[in-house]
């Protein structure tokens, strides 16, 4: 399961920062493109706090806590059994990974980089590749704990 959850974890950190490049590379900030009619719309933004732009003074302590929850995240990946909660944890580092790089490595300066978004739905906040895959892990795990599927790949035994 280690391996199906560094497999998921890459390909999401790459899809996130290849989006992130051709969405920088291709889009004018202040300038949305429809993409599908007004449902998506390519709309270029750096965006220096959490989702909802939230906490925009606070980007360090959002880079750290994301840094925790990786490092956290590969370290529970050692007792993965379950297909889903690989899958899930995958998506969770991934995205993690994907997001801490832009604030470590983007403008402007170490650890307080603005997070490259660019998709836009109606009346929701602009995000990427990365925020998609942590929302996706976030179902998975409520999916999972739902199912009584335990991290190891158990099954919770109902309790009479």
């Amino acid at each position: 399961m280690v391996v199906l959850f560094a497999l998921v974890g890459l390909v999401v950190l790459g899809l996130d920062q290849l989006t992130k490049v051709l969405a920088l590379q291709h889009l004018t900030p202040g300038e949305p493109v429809n993409v599908v009619g007004s449902l998506l719309k390519f709309n270029l933004i750096r965006n220096p706090g959490a989702a909802f732009s939230l906490g925009t003074s606070y980007t360090p302590v959002i880079s750290a806590i994301q840094i925790v929850v990786a490092v956290g995240v590969v370290w529970l990946s050692r007792r993965l059994g379950s297909i889903g909660w690989a899958i899930a944890f995958g998506f969770l580092f991934g995205g993690a990974v994907g997001n801490i790089t832009d604030r470590i490595f983007r403008e402007p300066s170490p650890f307080h980089g603005h997070v490259v978004d660019f998709l836009q739905t109606p009346h929701w906040a602009i995000f990427n590749v990365a925020d998609m895959a942590v929302t996706s892990a976030a179902l998975l795990l409520v999916i999972q704990t739902l199912r009584g599927v335990k991290l190891d790949g158990t099954k919770e035994v109902a309790k009479k």
